[in-house]
């Protein structure tokens, strides 16, 4: 083992000086083997799980009109404010891929504000996994990163997880 290690940071000492030429670790053809392969099932759709507080989205997304479903319903009539539709629409508008995809989803738990929230995170994975090269728009953004935060429990003692009961001095 101490031989090994030896001639290692010799072979780095000659490296360093310039008396050896530095070994090519990696060629063009190893680089281009780990470019990410598209993960489309048999029917032509990308799956993917987006989640957000308690709420869970099983998403499903494939090359159509642009139309999205939410539990069986249209997406404006599920999400009837406009702000919860535009959180939907985020990855795709980032992307410049709207009207490209219909998206499929069913979604659990939570309230709509978190089920939105999943069903973004969802779609993103989504486009992530439907075309690989989109993972650095979607990255920067912060659309692949599962927002961690959630309620926090109450503790025994309180009222709420902080609040404390009033207070009375007599």
């Amino acid at each position: 083992m101490a031989d090994e290690t030896k001639k290692t940071l010799e072979d780095l000492k000659e490296v360093m000086e310039g008396n050896v030429e530095a070994p090519v670790v990696a060629s063009i053809e190893e680089i281009e083997a780990v470019v990410r392969e598209p993960q489309i099932d048999e029917l032509g759709r990308a799956y993917a799980t987006g989640k957000r507080k308690d709420a869970v989205a099983r998403v499903w997304i494939k090359p159509g009109p642009g139309k999205v479903t939410v539990n069986g319903r249209d997406v404006k009539i599920y999400f009837a404010r406009a702000v919860l539709q535009m959180l939907i629409n985020q990855p795709f508008q980032v992307t410049d891929r709207e009207g490209q995809f219909d998206v499929i989803c069913t979604v659990k738990g939570g309230g709509l504000s978190g089920q939105a929230g999943a069903i973004k995170h969802g779609i993103s994975k989504c486009l992530n996994q439907f075309e690989p090269a989109l993972r650095g728009i979607l990255k920067k953004e912060g659309f692949l990163t599962r927002d961690s935060r959630i309620v926090e429990r109450k503790k025994y003692g309180k009222r709420k997880a902080r609040r404390s009961f009033q207070f009375s001095k007599r």
